[in-house]
């Protein structure tokens, strides 16, 4: 029972990034520059790991060198990129709904690289997450951009690979320069593709500055600290269900800072998505 309570309380601090992240499609829209996706991945990851580099005064070593930037690469610069490809090009809605399914790809990629078994209650509530996620966001009239669909479903397996690959490379530091690594290395890759794919960023103003701000200290930094620890304790499949609260998070904050409605097939969708990561929990193989 003790171990029991001890899983809850790893997973109720790790669903704090993702209900935080469920903020990025907010903080885009209404203070960021237009157009500029590479940039804005750029300045949410580099300055931030710097920061924490200069705090944890320790680079990586040895072998920790190419695992640094392979899933700097995948949890943050092919991630972030198609994020903001996606949320630049879709409905949020239909960009959560698309990358709902990333919990179902860690569970096959669990199989792959942690031997992990893939049980059938774990793709219940997959599907049931998707469903919910779908109830809540995606409007009839949602408008399905080719591109950026597939820059949503590129988003969504990156970050399944990168969560799988954190849990089976623990690393020999503490959860806080494990994120400083990742944000440095992921925002070192971004640097050549914001400069040769992007025209310069225009003179940012107060509202740009203090959006990048927040994507960057509590967005990244704060938020992946809680990420990677919860991943290095809590199965990975776990983990990925609690993505679903980002759209949970999203919607909430459209309703409460935009003045939007709540339909009753987004509450049935609340219900469903929160049904989900409780079913999710029932998976959790004993440590």
């Amino acid at each position: 029972m003790k171990k029991y309570a001890h899983n809850i309380s790893d997973v109720a601090l790790t669903a704090i990034a993702p209900a935080i992240w469920g903020s990025t499609y907010f903080v885009t829209t209404q203070f960021l520059p237009h157009g500029y996706p590479m940039h804005v991945a750029m300045l949410r990851a580099l300055p931030a790991g710097l920061l924490l580099l200069l705090f944890v005064r320790r680079l990586p070593f040895g072998i920790w060198w190419g695992r640094a930037f392979l899933l700097g690469g995948l949890n943050f610069a092919v991630f972030w990129a198609m994020l903001f490809v996606a949320a630049y090009r879709l409905p949020g809605g239909v960009a959560a709904t698309v990358g709902a399914v990333q919990p179902l790809i860690v569970i096959a990629l669990s199989r792959v690289f942690l031997a992990r078994p893939i049980r059938a209650l774990a793709i219940a509530a997959g599907i049931i997450g998707m469903a919910g996620v779908a109830f809540l966001v995606v409007t009839p009239h949602a408008a399905l951009d080719p591109v950026g669909i597939a820059a949503a479903l590129a988003g969504a397996v990156s970050m399944a690979f990168g969560t799988v690959l954190t849990r089976k490379w623990q690393p020999p530091v503490s959860s806080l320069t494990f994120t400083a690594w990742q944000l440095t290395a992921g925002g070192l890759l971004l640097v050549p593709v914001a400069w040769y794919l992007e025209p310069a960023l225009p003179a940012l103003s107060a509202a740009n500055i203090l959006g990048l701000a927040y994507l960057g200290l509590i967005g990244a930094a704060f938020t992946y600290l809680l990420w990677f620890r919860g991943l290095s304790r809590i199965e990975p499949s776990v983990a990925a269900s609690l993505g679903f609260l980002s759209p949970v998070a999203a919607t909430l904050l459209g309703w409460l800072a935009l003045g939007q409605s709540l339909a009753p097939v987004q509450i049935a969708g609340f219900v469903m998505v929160l049904s989900s990561v409780w079913i999710s929990q029932k998976t959790m193989a004993p440590r």
